[in-house]
């Protein structure tokens, strides 16, 4: 099925990232897995090619082009292959809206020009080890003193944990206050205090530098506070729908992908003297496949046409994320088992795809949390 939500210039663009992609990322990325992280290197690359920041004022060196779906063609084109370990669409779903959204004009002169070229790297830190989906069990906290606040605790599972730069910390600035007491502190590379832990090792997104990091009475200064003090809850809640959607739009990405290289795989193995797509349970399973694809695929597309509108409800993304997420899930499951045994061996990109997807129902909210949401909007 055509799909209709983008234009030429939309076509530009997936023909730059897609060139970008094979150039300095496809031949890297396997010794990106083995390091665990990838070069800076690469998100210098992406400033110069301006894959970064395309909806950010010019004047600050971005794109100066407010429209989501260059984000998802980004996306698509990492997904398409298999560049799991790039973090730019953290830096541009994720962080970006919150830098635009809440930062001041000082704040935007110091980080977006840096943030467009490469040469700052974000990540966002609300997930804690005892607060994951649950934001309001959130412990970390700081206390204002004079013209600072000194902020400690934890954050885990961090996205860009180990190249960031700045990191957005959701903490707790007046314990008496519920939703209206917490505070988005922007905390920079050096800040005395800040350390990075570990870098996590995952079951899949070996090249994406996952870590933990604390904060011992790091001294942020109130000129780092984004947004007016307490309102970082509902920051949050506003932001997290793009989140959201950009997880349903690498889910159905990673599908379609992982159904198109069991296709060929298919055509290509031969089983009982014939090629496995012969056989009529092959072409049942593909059937199933591409039409929870397809169905998957026409909806987030409707989702990405809400939000460039600036319509889509908090609902929408919720059942975007869970579904497309739950739809990868299922259908990488099965293209695993129609590669049979090769499906298993991590030299086939349907095994890497398979431990790669697995956390798309987990992280951004898990698809539980996301049913509650949808739930709660239906029986009020």
């Amino acid at each position: 099925m055509q799909r209709d939500i983008f234009d030429a210039d939309h076509d530009a663009f997936r023909s730059l990232a897609r060139t970008f992609t094979a150039k300095e990322i496809t031949p890297f990325h396997d010794q990106w897995e083995r390091d665990g992280q990838v070069s800076r290197d690469v998100w210098l690359a992406a400033g110069r090619a301006g894959l970064l920041g395309t909806d950010v004022p010019e004047e600050y060196g971005g794109g100066g082009v407010p429209d989501f779906r260059y984000n998802a063609v980004l996306l698509e084109e990492l997904t398409r292959a298999g560049a799991t370990g790039i973090g730019f669409p953290l830096q541009n779903d994720v962080v970006a809206p919150y830098l635009l959204r809440l930062a001041d004009g000082d704040q935007k002169k110091r980080w977006l020009p840096g943030f467009c070229s490469g040469e700052i790297i974000t990540a966002i830190a609300m997930t804690e080890p005892g607060a994951g989906s649950d934001l309001q069990g959130i412990q970390t906290h700081a206390r204002r003193e004079g013209d600072d606040w000194v902020l400690n605790g934890s954050k885990t599972f961090i996205t860009n944990g180990i190249l960031s730069d700045l990191v957005i910390v959701v903490a707790r600035t007046d314990p008496d206050a519920g939703s209206r007491g917490f505070s988005l502190l922007v905390v920079e590379r050096g800040m005395p205090g800040f350390e990075r832990g570990r870098r996590l090792e995952k079951v899949g997104l070996k090249a994406q530098d996952t870590a933990e990091l604390s904060f011992t009475d790091v001294r942020v200064p109130a000129a780092n506070v984004l947004g007016a003090p307490g309102s970082g809850f509902v920051s949050l809640m506003q932001n997290l729908a793009q989140e959201r959607l950009s997880i349903a739009v690498g889910s159905v990405a990673g599908a379609a992908r992982a159904l198109e290289l069991t296709l060929d795989y298919t055509k290509e193995r031969t089983a009982f003297g014939r090629p496995v797509a012969n056989f009529q349970n092959t072409r049942f399973e593909l059937a199933e496949m591409d039409t929870e694809v397809t169905v998957a695929q026409v909806f987030v597309d409707r989702c990405i046409t809400e939000h460039v509108a600036g319509r889509l409800t908090v609902q929408d993304a919720a059942k975007a994320k869970w579904w497309a997420s739950d739809v990868q899930k299922r259908v990488v499951d099965r293209c695993v088992q129609l590669h049979g045994g090769y499906g298993y061996m991590l030299e086939y990109p349907i095994a890497k795809a398979f431990v790669d997807s697995r956390v798309q129902a987990i992280y951004g909210g898990t698809n539980e949390i996301m049913k509650e949401i949808i739930g709660r909007a239906l029986v009020g």
